[in-house]
């Protein structure tokens, strides 16, 4: 039987609207800009509910707008504040309103620390008195205001500052900030790559308590990378960064109550041994702070409530996993102080409603499907809104139903992906809808029936324009590979022809949880697909055991084992394609990016009889030296699980190399170290074997800027057409 027998389609999409098509895709297109979508800029709900604020710029006139907006017509009601009125900046990119909204923070200049982490120049616009003040003469970090918009406080070189708005005086919160050693208030290396947040420190209700978190690195190893730049000696970048199996930071959760001049430990009545504090969040009563703790291999996760007016916690919820438990920013409390909180216990991430106590109260969502984002709570409705793939896990649909689990409602009506954001009052959301045949665009939704109200913002240009150029469907079905139905997708030319054979290009990320099957608009590198297939590939793409959106199971069965069943997969994939009649089964690559890059090598290393040729781009080639954060969570530590480390880890599997392989590196990769690409090029080099390799200058692991994209796209596509493309001018049958 042959494979087209085998795969079930389960539909596909077309990629564009049918226009008179004659133009072909280039990497200029690509990369300078022509596919570039339209959005909405730092949208954000005012508190009356019915009115949002975008950020707006004027490129002519080099002015920011943060433009207020009525949700009932979209009609602009007023410029909030324009950088052209205010004398003492020039411009700003970014803002954030104060909880009370009478003050806005201006962005006003930003140094990038590291993927989520800055040093800015910030100002705060008062927007009854017009008043601007600037936040401090240094480059600082995190600067929020309190509650009552009358302080803001925020890090500078490792401890933490508190202005009052009022007199302009500044209270110093810490002094024992040094670099590379203690950090208050602002995470650490792995805390913001692997927890996702960088502020550390949060202002209670009243504003007159702050908490944060100290980390003391001095027993973390200190990693270090050479920036070349433009003079002539280079320099150097030491950071602390944990490798897997190394030393954490040493957390230490304190109080500081303004004016005290003294801070306090918080401690909870519970001994940890090297344990993280990934969330921190005063909840509605001023004295009582939400704090969660976790220990070091992530699969036991506490939810303490501490009252610092009488020093007391309290535990009232304990999660725990056989392989490791998901952190999150769903946490929200209610009225009533309890609380709502996601968990996958059931062996699909739902909500869940919990008493103050940590007495579950119920259940709200549940089946055979995953919530990918919570949006929040209508006390006036007694409603929650989520977004889920109960419309298959390719799609994402916007949902509302009671807190008591019952009247569900599918509020978003076209399949593909959409996503909300919500008037403060929950009358309205923004969705925001793509799929692979639509542009992104914006509607007014009503939050009771779904039903648009208005149009916003589409890209009916850029459908246009994209419809111009030669393109293909991308079908989308599944695969079965060992034992289970995987999604996958599917980019042929345009002038496909099944009497021809054409070589075959697969791409995968398949990370823990991941997803690259999806029914959403273009990305840059789907142009890129959409170019070879129209060169005369066909483009494949198969999310594998281990990613995400169909269950806890499936996504953890890759547990202690990162690079086996993934890689397992990605070689049946391949050697079931290899079977089409229209496939040539000697002309096979594989590519990934990160994550990616780890699978790709192994898939050509342990795969050398099915695949031709690679392209691995800042790939993790030994897990030992990756981050303890991301690495033990799955894997646990090297000293617990050596050979889960070392038998799934390309570096080691280099003597099975035969086919073409294309290493690409950022030499200012501070997230996947160049070492990755040092050490496998020295273990190719000792098992005498040839490849192509490419390290760029002090990139980072998304090697960007300038000219570096075009540039490292034209090197990937001319590996490709050279190792691939060699009969692509003859491969009709014979």
């Amino acid at each position: 039987m042959k494979l087209r027998h085998l795969i079930t389609i389960v539909g596909f999409l077309t990629t564009t609207i049918i226009y008179c098509q004659d133009k072909q895709i280039s990497l200029e297109d690509i990369w300078g800009g022509t596919f570039r979508t339209q959005g909405m800029q730092a949208l954000h709900s005012m508190d009356n509910g019915k009115q949002y604020s975008v950020l707006n710029f004027d490129r002519q006139n080099r002015t920011a707008t943060i433009d207020i907006y009525d949700y009932k017509t979209l009609e602009k009601v007023k410029t909030l504040v324009s950088s052209a009125d205010i004398a003492e900046i020039q411009g700003f990119f970014d803002y954030s309103f104060s909880t009370d909204e009478s003050k806005v923070i201006l962005t006003t200049n930003s140094i990038p620390v590291f993927r989520r982490s800055t040093l800015g120049e910030f100002y705060i616009y008062d927007i009854a008195s017009k008043k601007v003040t600037k936040v401090s003469d240094d480059l600082v970090q995190e600067p929020t205001l309190s509650p009552d918009g009358k302080k803001v406080a925020y890090g500078f070189e490792n401890n933490l500052y508190v202005k009052d708005l009022a007199s302009g005086s500044v209270e110093q919160i810490t002094f024992d900030g040094e670099k590379n050693k203690v950090i208050n208030g602002i995470t650490d290396w792995v805390y913001e790559e692997e927890f996702s947040f960088v502020r550390a420190f949060d202002w209670n209700a009243d504003s007159n308590q702050i908490a944060f978190i100290r980390f003391d690195e001095t027993e973390v190893p200190e990693f270090s990378m050479d920036v070349f730049g433009s003079e002539l000696y280079q320099t150097q970048q030491v950071f602390k960064y944990p490798k897997a199996g190394e030393a954490n930071s040493k957390v230490t959760l304190y109080l500081y109550k303004l004016g005290s001049e003294k801070l306090q430990e918080l401690k909870v009545d519970k001994a940890y041994q090297d344990f993280y504090i990934p969330r921190l969040e005063w909840t509605k009563d001023a004295d009582v702070l939400s704090v969660q703790l976790m220990n070091r291999h992530q699969n036991e996760l506490d939810l303490w409530m501490i009252n610092t007016k009488n020093n007391t916690s309290n535990l009232v919820l304990a999660e725990e996993d056989k392989a490791y438990v998901d952190v999150t920013f769903n946490l929200t409390f209610l009225k009533d102080d309890s609380f709502i909180w996601t968990s996958e216990k059931d062996g699909y991430n739902h909500i869940y409603h919990y008493a103050e106590d940590g007495k579950l109260i119920n259940q709200v969502t549940e089946g055979n499907w995953e919530v990918t984002n919570y949006y929040g709570f209508n006390e006036k409705e007694n409603s929650i809104y989520y977004q889920s793939v109960e419309n298959g896990s390719i799609n994402r649909d916007v949902y509302s139903i009671k807190l008591n689990g019952k009247k569900k409602k599918r509020l978003t009506k076209t399949d593909g992906t959409n996503s909300a954001s919500f008037s403060a009052d929950f009358t309205y959301f923004i969705n925001t809808h793509s799929s692979a045949t639509t542009p992104q665009e914006y509607t007014l939704n009503s939050s009771k029936s779904g039903d648009v109200v208005k149009s916003i913002k589409d890209n009916i240009s850029l459908s246009e324009k994209v419809g111009n150029y030669i393109t293909s469907k991308k079908e989308f079905s599944t695969i079965n590979v060992n034992g289970n139905d995987l999604n996958m997708w599917i980019i042929k030319p345009a002038d496909f022809d099944a009497n021809k054979i054409y070589p075959l290009f697969m791409y995968q990320y398949s990370g823990p949880g991941s997803q690259q099957v999806a029914n959403r608009w273009n990305s840059s590198n789907d142009y890129w697909y959409q170019m070879l297939a129209q060169q005369g590939y066909i483009i494949a793409c198969v999310d594998g055991r281990g990613t995400g959106f169909k269950g806890a199971d499936f996504k953890k069965v890759t547990q202690n084992e990162l690079g086996k069943y993934e890689v397992e997969d990605q070689i049946a994939a391949a050697k079931k394609l290899g079977t089409l009649p229209y496939v040539d089964a000697t002309r096979m690559g594989i590519w990934g990016w990160s994550y990616g890059g780890f699978m790709s090598s192994n898939a050509l290393f342990k795969g050398n009889d099915v695949f031709k040729m690679a392209i691995a781009v800042a790939p993790v080639t030994s897990w030992r030296f990756y981050d303890t954060i991301y690495t033990e969570r799955y894997m646990t530590t090297p000293q617990e699980n050596a050979s889960g480390y070392d038998e799934n880890s390309p570096i080691n599997h280099v003597d099975k190399l035969k086919g073409d392989f294309l290493l690409i590196h950022g030499s200012g990769d501070d997230n996947v170290h160049l070492q990755n690409t040092m050490r496998m090029v020295e273990a190719l080099i000792q098992a005498d074997k040839q490849f192509e390799w490419m390290v760029y200058p002090d990139k980072n692991h998304g090697i960007y800027g300038g000219n570096t994209r075009l540039h490292l796209y034209k090197k990937m596509t001319n590996f490709i057409n050279r190792t691939l493309g060699d009969k692509l001018q003859g491969n009709i049958k014979e």
